[in-house]
């Protein structure tokens, strides 16, 4: 084992940057502000979980949306934290008739014949702007890209990744659209 000592940061001024540092507007590639799976693990979760452990476990590492898997490990669909709020999961709880700590992730998640995606081979010549104009009327928060080709989920684009890489400010608590982010760039 190799023991560390702390270092004092009263000296220390500037920040460290990356050597070659891509700036990101709405002119730049769309794969910019695209998360790939083939690059970074996607956030998955069991589709038997509670809901209730879940919106816990989202809260608590600042996750707002998870693809849901069956017993099988396949994609059925998406749960986002404005899925499984209190007033939702109430409805559900009404609607199914079961108690509210029976309830399942696949209770409340977004099925995968509801959900729209973005093809990643014409994502590969569109533009941030084309995304967001894309997404205008859409208002959701997440939305999917496959590879039709190889037949997968390759990735998902979310607003607050593009919010954040364009830095625009945002009230992170009222969780903007992208019809709400297509106002503020345009603004």
């Amino acid at each position: 084992m190799h023991n560390l000592t702390l270092c004092k940061t009263e000296a220390i001024d500037t920040l460290a940057h990356p050597a070659v540092y891509e700036h990101i507007e709405l002119q730049s590639s769309a794969l910019s502000i695209f998360t790939d799976f083939h690059e970074q693990q996607p956030l998955v979760i069991d589709g038997d979980v509670k809901a209730i452990e879940l919106e816990r476990l989202m809260r608590q590492s600042h996750v707002k949306m998870k693809l849901v898997l069956d017993k099988r490990e396949q994609f059925v669909g998406i749960v986002t934290l404005a899925d499984i709020t209190e007033q939702k999961i109430l409805q559900r709880v009404v609607q199914l008739g079961i108690p509210r700590n029976e309830l399942l992730v696949v209770d409340m998640m977004q099925p995968k014949a509801l959900l729209q995606a973005f093809d990643y081979n014409e994502l590969k010549a569109a533009t941030v702007a084309d995304v967001v104009n894309a997404l205008q009327e859409n208002g959701a928060m997440h939305c999917l890209v496959i590879d039709r080709v190889a037949h997968d989920i390759r990735g998902v684009i979310s607003v607050s990744d593009i919010a954040r890489i364009l830095r625009i400010p945002l009230d992170i608590q009222s969780q903007p659209s992208f019809a709400a982010l297509s106002h503020i760039i345009a603004a």
